[in-house]
């Protein structure tokens, strides 16, 4: 089971590079049930989410890299890549995800907990902005759903 909550970034912390960073990319099977690829830096993923924002099953699979490249193939959507620090603070692990295009310059703030009420009393840091863990369009599965146009002054 995962447990978390997500906000807004108002802005970023100061000294980011100290923290942990890991490169992700991922892509989206189906987004109903979703059954998401992840390439976490060198590692590589499949991973069945159920239903809920706050609470929701979670299973993942390992694997290989041919198996991974073989699966992406069949993605919808945009595929979505993103930065990943990992930020202690108050007990927890901050996951700060800084997108790339198409969707910088969003950054969002995930703290994953035990139980939900340790979720519930949970106090952000100042940098957080609005919560948006019970708004669906900001799951990244919803999110690789979103169309772009390009930019018609380019």
């Amino acid at each position: 089971m995962e447990i978390e909550r997500k906000f807004l970034v108002k802005e970023l912390p100061e000294a980011l590079e100290q923290y942990p960073k890991h490169q992700i990319q991922q892509a989206y099977i189906s987004t109903n049930p979703v059954l998401r690829l992840r390439r976490w830096d060198e590692s590589y993923i499949l991973t069945y989410k159920g239903h809920g924002l706050l609470a929701r099953e979670e299973r993942e699979f390992p694997l290989s890299r041919e198996t991974y490249e073989h699966l992406l193939t069949k993605t919808e959507g945009t595929t979505i890549t993103k930065d990943r620090y990992c930020i202690p603070f108050s007990g927890y692990t901050i996951e700060l995800d800084v997108f790339t295009a198409p969707f910088a310059p969003l950054a969002l703030a995930e703290v994953e907990f035990p139980d939900e009420a340790a979720a519930n009393d949970f106090q952000p840091p100042e940098w957080f902005g609005e919560e948006v863990t019970f708004d669906p369009d900001y799951t990244n599965a919803a999110m690789s759903r979103r169309e772009f146009q390009a930019d018609p002054m380019e």
